[in-house]
């Protein structure tokens, strides 16, 4: 205890230096720290982006495929599927609920989404946390000409509510081909999720098949075939095919044979996956770059705890005076050599504590915007077994850097005495 004493004072003579020295320990722990949190709620965040779906069905192709077209609006469908198999699914005994994608088309860069006002009551995303508008009200299915958007449609493109808007064909940013005869008007624009839900506009099947009821073989009509939206709403807009649905079943127990039962049906060649396994095979290969961050986060810190051994060996040759006085009180060559070893683990352990500090001071100001623009919640609690295991190893890294001051504090106080005594 005596000895801790001596370690403190001799800190609090050089107190500008330790400080530094703290302070670039404490940034590499709240680092460490951040990374690790942020890894650990992107992950949660990530295989929450769709939650309560017990089922994604499209057309065969890949599980990552049809997850990353259905969810995260990325890539196309190799094929489209039959209204038919949709209704059939639909009223199985074991779905619950049915909900119909119908993919395709865009606005500046963002994809257009077809489907039902099921979608609104049904989709759910986070810790089940539903859709909420931030304005306005959702579309019906009966006005084919509405559109909802996302949070991040509406800022970016600075859009209000009863705006009309031009939707085109294709999912180009810049598209020849626009549906301009049949804009849409905004009735409602959503909270932010920090989802892909955020970089939508939703708007109903019939919609998506008033803009294509005069198409032919995947080209616009010419003038003279031309259906006007008004025409248009006078028609069946019943739709033929559609992208992609989310189904929601009455028992989790029943999830694998309605799987395996859709994946076997005859009527057309359908995949169905489980969005949790599709997600988790999707964030495996996303694994190097997570595992890269994480290693740049411990080489920040073995750079803090480097800069702490510089320190103390820098200032072993100006400390000789002091450790000749506490040999010549009595001290022994270990009592210096646990002298360093002990300002060592204290400048580790402060670097910890205003580590830990600076995580929470962060934490509480960051919470807010994270949630509502990314949709990550990172969560104010105490640290989790595995953060206190990483700055355990921390601590023990820091205390092992200071044997090597200590061990040439301890040859020199040895070399000093010797000197004394000649």
């Amino acid at each position: 205890m005596h000895l801790f004493r001596i370690a403190l004072r001799s800190l609090a003579n050089r107190r500008f230096t330790a400080l530094l020295t703290v302070f670039a320990i404490a940034l590499s722990i709240t680092l460490l720290l951040a990374v690790e949190r942020v890894r650990t709620e992107t992950r949660a965040s990530f295989a929450s982006t769709i939650n309560s779906t017990d089922l994604i069905v499209g057309a065969r192709s890949g599980s990552v495929n049809l997850l990353l077209y259905s969810v995260f609006r990325i890539g196309n469908a190799t094929n489209n599927i039959r209204w038919s198999s949709f209704e059939h699914f639909a009223q199985h005994p074991q779905v619950q609920w049915a909900i119909p994608i119908s993919l395709g088309d865009s606005h500046r860069g963002y994809r257009v989404l077809g489907t039902s006002a099921d979608y609104f009551s049904h989709y759910q995303y986070g810790r089940k946390q539903h859709l909420k508008l931030q304005s306005g009200r959702f579309f019906s299915d009966q006005a084919p000409f509405e559109v909802v958007l996302g949070a991040e449609v509406a800022d970016t493109l600075k859009y209000q509510l009863d705006e009309k808007i031009v939707l085109a064909h294709g999912v180009a940013r810049i598209s020849l081909v626009k549906h301009a005869d049949k804009p849409f008007t905004i009735v409602g624009i959503l909270e932010r999720t920090g989802t892909p839900v955020d970089r939508t506009l939703h708007i109903a099947l019939a919609g998506m098949e008033a803009l294509h009821i005069d198409w032919q073989h995947g080209a616009p009509a010419y003038n003279q075939h031309k259906i006007s939206a008004e025409q248009a709403l006078a028609m069946d807009l019943q739709p033929k095919e559609i992208t992609a649905m989310l189904l929601g079943l009455k028992s989790k127990i029943a999830t694998f044979a309605v799987q395996r039962e859709i994946n076997q049906w005859r009527g057309e060649p359908l995949l169905a996956i489980l969005p949790g396994v599709a997600l988790q095979e999707l964030w495996s290969l996303m694994g190097t770059a997570e595992k890269a961050l994480f290693i740049v986060s411990l080489f920040v810190v073995l750079t803090g705890l480097i800069g702490m051994l510089t320190a103390i060996l820098t200032s072993l040759n100006e400390r000789r005076r002091e450790m000749a006085i506490l040999r010549s009180v009595g001290a022994r060559p270990w009592h210096i050599a646990g002298l360093l070893i002990l300002e060592a683990f204290t400048l580790a352990l402060a670097g910890i504590l205003l580590g830990l500090a600076l995580l929470y001071v962060g934490i509480a100001i960051a919470q807010a915007p994270l949630q509502s623009q990314y949709g990550l919640y990172l969560p104010f609690s105490a640290p989790t077994g595995y953060e206190w295991m990483l700055l355990g190893a921390v601590l023990l890294a820091g205390i092992l850097m200071g044997v090597i001051p200590a061990w040439r504090a301890y040859r020199q106080s040895l070399a000093d005495g010797l000197n004394i005594r000649l």
